[in-house]
């Protein structure tokens, strides 16, 4: 059984850690401590020297002794979308936020201490139960590094479960999108702006029209587009002539992903053209589109989990990605799952208490579930 004051004191201590991306090590030793703590052996893997970071991902393996049982995988991010020095968290009828000028770090420190919890809430029952791997990945909020670095060598699981969604608790994310990182370098030719400006061509000119000719925010159901950043010029009297405009394109259907690219792509062409400037487009691919039938394995677990702590039982499509679509490229079957977090990446991000709880019972769930399975 979930123990709702040993769940909550464990999350609030993570939460008091400050560990952005690259900075997590602080917050590891305190995952390690509550794994160790359960009598069990965290490992490290080299992910933190590849991506430049001070800790690694921590992953555990437990044995199973549920014969023909599944291996699971759950797992859940440890690094916080920016800082949270000076955290000062509150407890308010029940919700967990911040009364600072920080993110709370329920994103997704919620999924960590769930996890945990879950795993050892059916240690606990002493019921035989299948083998189990979990992952705590590092720098997620930057490009979903850690997944993308991690020594898969060390994990063999059948299916897998990420807690890194918001509500409803036990909510599972079937479907996420292919994700284009863009970036536009358009190049044009500096002049005094207030001696000869007819002598130079504007690139952030050309920039600026590119952009508003082109498509962005919501395209349909499945896909976005946006331009995030610009960035050039010299100073303000001199017409600019570099400026670098980074985007980025989102679909659940690779057509339509490639066609918003294409269509970014000549808008800058064009507008660079006209103005007798020059534009490089370069698109790299961040992660890929996954997608599972209400009649996947992984999606029956998971769904049945969610009945047994009276979620609803309804999947869902994101917008936007997670380690799952790092986990389904390496053929691991993974939907993600909400712990109940709220206006996440946002000084008003929160949680309740009880869907913390909920999230717990829903990994204590899917290990039963699994184990009973014919």
């Amino acid at each position: 059984m979930v123990n709702e004051s040993r769940l909550l004191g464990m999350f609030l201590r993570f939460l008091e850690i400050n560990s952005p991306p690259r900075k997590e090590k602080a917050v590891a030793e305190a995952i390690c401590a509550e794994i160790e703590g359960m009598g069990l052996a965290p490992l490290r893997d080299q992910a933190g020297e590849q991506v430049g970071g001070e800790t690694d991902n921590i992953i555990v393996n437990i044995p199973g002794r549920a014969e023909g049982a599944p291996r699971l995988l759950f797992s859940a991010h440890f690094d916080t979308v920016a800082p949270t020095e000076g955290l000062r968290i509150v407890r308010e009828g029940g919700v967990i936020r911040t009364e600072s000028a920080t993110i709370l770090g329920a994103d997704d420190k919620s999924g960590v201490a769930a996890i945990l919890e879950g795993i050892r809430a059916v240690r606990e029952e002493g019921v035989p139960h299948g083998p189990i791997d979990a992952v705590f990945s590092i720098c997620e909020e930057v490009g979903l590094l850690g997944a993308k670095c991690l020594d898969y060598s060390l994990i063999r699981p059948d299916m897998g479960f990420v807690l890194d969604a918001g509500k409803p608790v036990g909510g599972v994310v079937a479907t996420a999108p292919s994700h284009n990182l863009i970036t536009a370098v358009v190049t044009g030719k500096p002049a005094h702006a207030g001696v000869c400006p007819e002598e130079g061509v504007d690139a952030l000119q050309a920039a600026a029209r590119a952009i508003a000719r082109m498509r962005l925010g919501r395209i349909d159901p499945e896909t976005t587009a946006n331009m995030g950043i610009a960035r050039g010029g010299e100073a303000r009297n001199i017409v600019p002539a570099r400026v670098e405009v980074q985007g980025e394109a989102r679909s659940r259907n690779e057509g339509k992903l490639e066609e918003i690219s294409r269509h970014i792509v000549e808008a800058f062409e064009s507008a660079a053209a006209e103005a007798g400037a020059s534009a490089e487009i370069k698109i790299d691919r961040s992660y890929n589109t996954y997608r599972h039938l209400p009649t996947a394995p992984v999606v029956g677990l998971a769904l049945q989990a969610a009945r047994d702590i009276g979620a609803p039982q309804d999947l869902f499509a994101a917008g936007g990605g997670s380690d799952a679509n790092i986990f389904n490229a390496r053929g691991i079957p993974t939907v993600v799952v909400g712990t109940g977090m709220e206006k996440v990446h946002t000084h008003d991000e929160h949680i309740a208490v009880s869907d913390l709880v909920k999230a717990a019972e829903f990994v204590a769930s899917a290990i039963r579930r699994a184990a009973a399975a014919p």
